[in-house]
């Protein structure tokens, strides 16, 4: 395979592919200075697509149809059959506008803490941001905490209040678009807690207060038996 080179879309060495979210997109691998016929192999990561056997020799060409999020960042590889070490590789750098997802509603009780969860992909990486009742959210340092990843972005309330009812809007703005979620807060009245000890005395208590009872009419008892 001494001289025998592969181009990709006319591309001879690896390289990245960007392409927004489309109907398909077509690879196309070609044979280089060989003199034979020459099989071509195709991979989506590590895994060897199927091709059809017109398209295995000196020219082979793959189709991703549908183009969606979960090709963003995929590796496609076409490689010489009898010498793999011969190949291009092409990253595919699929861009789309924020897609957030999170539950909806969330009921806590008063006094208690609660975590906001907004689900963010997309490509570039957006600007997020919590919104409170279609008002920008006033942080207080010791209620509210921000965490963030490239695909997560949390609000945690702690103690929650009845002022903290409302609805929580996940904001992700990027140049391709924005998207925005809702989280419906509801805060419930606290409810009573019953020492558990206190009831474990109210039931000591009472059942004593039985058997004295049982005791001090066992005479009655005995005669009527």
């Amino acid at each position: 395979s001494a001289g025998v080179e592969l181009s990709v879309n006319n591309h001879a060495a690896d390289f990245t592919l960007s392409t927004g979210l489309s109907p398909a997109i077509s690879l196309s691998c070609l044979v280089h200075n060989s003199s034979q016929a020459e099989e071509l192999l195709w991979y989506r990561g590590a895994g060897q697509v199927d091709l059809k056997d017109g398209n295995k020799v000196n020219i082979s060409n793959i189709c991703i149809s549908p183009v969606n999020e979960s090709d963003n960042g995929v590796t496609f590889t076409c490689r010489l059959a009898r010498d793999k070490g011969v190949q291009v590789s092409v990253t595919l750098d699929v861009q789309f506008p924020p897609q957030l997802s999170g539950e909806e509603t969330l009921q806590v009780e008063e006094e208690k803490d609660v975590t906001l969860t907004c689900n963010s992909k997309s490509n570039p990486q957006g600007q997020s941001t919590w919104l409170k009742d279609n008002q920008s959210l006033t942080l207080q340092q010791s209620h509210h905490k921000l965490y963030q990843t490239s695909e997560v972005f949390q609000l945690s309330i702690s103690k929650v209040q009845k002022s903290d009812n409302g609805t929580y809007t996940c904001l992700v703005e990027s140049r391709l678009g924005n998207g925005t979620r809702d989280f419906h807060l509801i805060v419930e009245d606290k409810k009573p807690v019953f020492p558990k000890e206190a009831v474990i005395a109210a039931v000591v208590v009472v059942t004593i207060t039985i058997l004295f009872g049982i005791v001090a009419r066992k005479d009655k008892f005995l005669k009527v038996w």
